[in-house]
């Protein structure tokens, strides 16, 4: 009888106190992001998104990242492949360096970015001797994004196409398939729920991107002023308007994580013996 008091008892506590962390944890994440939207009503936060500060800023942020985001698709989906299929150990000393802008902190990655394509910095010069001036334009902007946003999207690639059956791969190359072919009948189909969770994670980490940009780019009106700028420029002018645009930066973001956790079950039917049945087909 005492042992089975002393287990209820124990049971009770537990439940006490990893159900209070939990309440804490939740309150703690939660608090900020009502706090927003009880100061700003949704008349208010429509009304205030449209001033024309917040509509230049709205503007500049989907178009760069917009751009950022096809050029990590385009580019990083080979690379991480490529990488993906390497050795062990080159592998992970290259995941190493990709990951290297994660840990960073944004402002350094700022002035690196300034520090190498600015107008003195590494490459700089020979870009100004054509002409050509990067930092604090929009191709900056997009430079910066792509720069803290892709390391999001390479990792979960990589991780995605490693997790391709091999089997799979070496049956299509035995009937006779080139790699490309192989890469985008067998490998890419596969991958494409993983790749598409680590796009919508690199999304949402350049919409919101700050430090680098304004460290980079500057913070000019309709040029390079993105959300994320408005809203500190905004901070002490007007910060009904700040709180709107911080608002609408939740949204997006709740939008982009409820699509990474839906996706996998608009695509989950898609099953390895369907693609298994697919090889003869599509080879």
């Amino acid at each position: 009888m005492t042992h089975t008091g002393g287990g209820r008892a124990g049971r009770a506590l537990f439940g006490i106190v990893f159900g209070g962390a939990a309440v804490v944890v939740l309150v703690f994440l939660l608090l900020p992001v009502v706090a927003i939207f009880t100061h700003v009503s949704p008349a208010d936060l429509v009304g205030q998104l449209g001033r024309p500060e917040a509509r230049d800023a709205i503007i500049v942020t989907v178009r760069t990242t917009l751009i950022a985001q096809v050029l990590i698709l385009v580019i990083g989906t080979p690379a991480a492949y490529l990488i993906a299929t390497r050795s062990v150990r080159s592998r992970a000393v290259t995941v190493t360096l990709i990951e290297l802008p994660l840990v960073m902190p944004p402002a350094v990655a700022g002035i690196g970015l300034l520090a190498a394509f600015g107008d003195l910095g590494l490459l700089g010069g020979a870009f100004s001797a054509l002409g050509i001036s990067i930092a604090f334009t929009e191709v900056a902007v997009v430079m910066a994004v792509a720069y803290v946003a892709s390391p999001f999207y390479l990792r979960q690639a990589v991780a995605a196409f490693e997790a391709v059956d091999a089997g799979l791969v070496d049956a299509a190359r035995t009937l006779g398939a080139g790699p490309l072919r192989v890469f985008g009948r067998i490998v890419l189909p596969l991958a494409l729920r993983g790749l598409a969770a680590g796009a919508a994670l690199s999304f949402a980490r350049g919409i919101g991107e700050f430090g680098a940009t304004i460290m980079f780019a500057g913070s000019m009106q309709g040029v390079t002023q993105t959300l994320s700028l408005a809203i500190y420029r905004q901070f002490d002018v007007n910060f009904d308007l700040a709180l709107a645009l911080g608002g609408l930066l939740i949204i997006v973001s709740a939008l982009v994580l409820l699509t990474t956790k839906i996706l996998p079950l608009w695509t989950r039917s898609k099953s390895t013996s369907d693609s298994r049945d697919a090889i003869s087909s599509s080879i």
